[in-house]
Formats: structure tokens, C-alpha cells, sequence
């Protein structure tokens, strides 16, 4: 099993930027699928991102063109870059990763990093 922790997030305006990332510890980092998820206050748990072992990238329809999911498998490290951000991106991101590819996330979900979109 792989350990992630998430990290980068904290208070930016609106329009503004912000790089989250998620180290892995584990020497097979590169095989999984790796997904950026969030949680606002009251909401479910929302799959924002992923990106598979080979590349290929996914995105809710709410982030299309705004985020971006990247990989670094030498540095063991996954990251989501945030555009445009608007209030209701605020949430606490949290990464996970998937060895099967159809979904199987880990059941440990690690503290996430906080995101608020505020003027």
C-alpha cells in the first residue's frame, strides 16, 4: 500500500492560483492511478482529477480548463495546478491512488490540505 499526503493548499482570492501536491511514499508510485478529490463543508466527497500510469488525464466538468493533474513518478509525486479559482472550489483536497484502474481507492484518506477561495 501507498502512503500520499497532500499539501500546498491555503487562502487565495478569487482568480487566483494555487499548486497542490501529493507525495507517495511506496516504490511503485508509478503504477497507480492517481486522483485529486474535495470536500466542502456539508458536501459528499467529489473525484476532481486523475491521472492514470500511462498518462491520461480526467477532469469534472467543473474544473475543465482551470485545473491541471500532473505526475513526476521520479520524484514520487503527484500535483494539481489551480487556476481561475472561484469560491466554490473552496474544500479540503485530498489525493489518493488507485492500483486497479476502475476505481479502487486506498480506504485511508490522510488529513488533505485546506483551499479557501476568499476575497
Amino acid at each position: 500500500q501507498v502512503q500520499l499526503v497532500a499539501s500546498g493548499g491555503g487562502l487565495v482570492q478569487p482568480g487566483g492560483s494555487l499548486r497542490l501536491s501529493c507525495a507517495a511514499s511506496g516504490s511503485i508510485f508509478s503504477f497507480y492511478t492517481v486522483g485529486w478529490f474535495r470536500q466542502a463543508p456539508g458536501k459528499q466527497r467529489e473525484l476532481v482529477a486523475t491521472i492514470t500510469r500511462s498518462g491520461n488525464t480526467n477532469y469534472v466538468d467543473s474544473v475543465k480548463g482551470r485545473f491541471t493533474i500532473s505526475r513526476d513518478n521520479a520524484k514520487n509525486t503527484a500535483y494539481l495546478q489551480m487556476n481561475s479559482l472561484k469560491p466554490e472550489d473552496t474544500a479540503v483536497y485530498y489525493c489518493n491512488a488507485d492500483l486497479s484502474g476502475v476505481g479502487n481507492w486506498f480506504p485511508s484518506w490522510g488529513k488533505g490540505t485546506q483551499v479557501t477561495v476568499a476575497a
